[in-house]
């Protein structure tokens, strides 16, 4: 998303929790086009560093800003009956409270402004809390339910109270991306491949509550078996999306310079919300009931 609005001649501020992966993105924009891009060291869960990396954005840009895009977000805290509540609550935080800080922290900045948009990500899990039948989302789910809520919300609330600011929520499908490798780091584990034993005994009780053919098939992996499979998950996740992250930052930029308040992103994202309005009922059990046809089949 940066470098493709460096590439537009805009002017961008970056946080993140993670300054080399801030250092890098920055590196790329010079080489996008001769745009101001500053950074800033933040966890978007405190409104703490928000507050200070809003003080950052005024310092370093000026008084009024014309875009906010709220995209942090990590993966875990599926299980809330089985799993960590710390890994569930800093995920929800991430994911909701990097959206809630954001919009209340840079508001008056984008009153400020002659005309604002602001674009917050949420999720196809905003309107499918599911990842499917094998495994619990609720965290995340959670976070990207409020998230699409919250934004819709707006939608009112500023065409009543600051008419000139425009919002929109993104609902991606599955994007290239590295949340599945970066939120390994967020969360406190150590990177795939250098999984503590303890980890790997975690991700075993897991997998032994899992449902489906391949179950037994991963429990009689060794440790450094699992450690692979984990990395090449991430790997995979990244590099084989149907969406790269240029696709999807070229049409989240197009619906807001459309000012649709309402962005899907990727064929699968159309397809799923195609899926769950035409029998929102069924929606969930549809999953449930193929997961069972193929275990009988086996």
């Amino acid at each position: 998303m940066t470098l493709a609005l460096v590439s537009q001649g805009c002017e961008v501020a970056i946080c993140d929790v993670s300054e080399d992966n801030m250092q890098e993105t920055a590196k790329l924009a010079q080489a996008a086009g001769d745009s101001k891009v500053s950074t800033f060291l933040c966890d978007v869960s405190s409104e703490t560093e928000i507050n200070a990396f809003q003080a950052h954005v005024a310092d370093h840009h000026g008084a009024a800003i014309h875009l906010l895009f709220n995209n942090a977000g990590i993966g875990g805290g599926g299980g809330f009956v089985a799993g960590s509540r710390d890994e569930w609550e800093r995920t929800f935080a991430v994911c909701w409270y990097g959206v809630y800080y954001g919009c209340r922290a840079f508001l008056p900045m984008l009153q400020a402004a002659d005309e604002a948009h602001i674009v917050n990500t949420s999720s196809v899990n905003g309107f499918w809390a599911s990842i499917g039948p094998t495994t619990p989302h609720t965290a995340y789910a959670a976070a990207k339910f409020a998230v699409k809520g919250f934004s819709e919300a707006l939608i009112t609330d500023l065409r009543i109270n600051a008419p000139h600011i425009n919002v929109s929520v993104v609902m991606p499908g599955h994007i290239g991306t590295s949340i599945a490798i970066n939120s390994r780091k967020v969360l406190g584990h150590s990177d795939a491949l250098n999984m503590t034993e303890q980890e790997v005994k975690d991700l075993r009780e897991r997998l032994m509550h899992q449902q489906g053919d391949d179950a037994a098939h991963l429990m009689n992996l060794s440790d450094d078996q699992l450690r692979e499979m984990v990395h090449q998950q991430g790997l995979q996740f990244r590099d084989q999306a149907p969406t790269s992250a240029d696709q999807a930052a070229e049409i989240i930029l197009k619906g807001v310079k459309d000012k649709n308040w309402r962005i899907l992103v990727g064929d699968d994202a159309h397809q799923l919300d195609a899926r769950v309005r035409a029998n929102p009922w069924d929606v969930y059990e549809h999953d449930f009931r193929a997961l069972t046809s193929i275990t009988e089949a086996n």
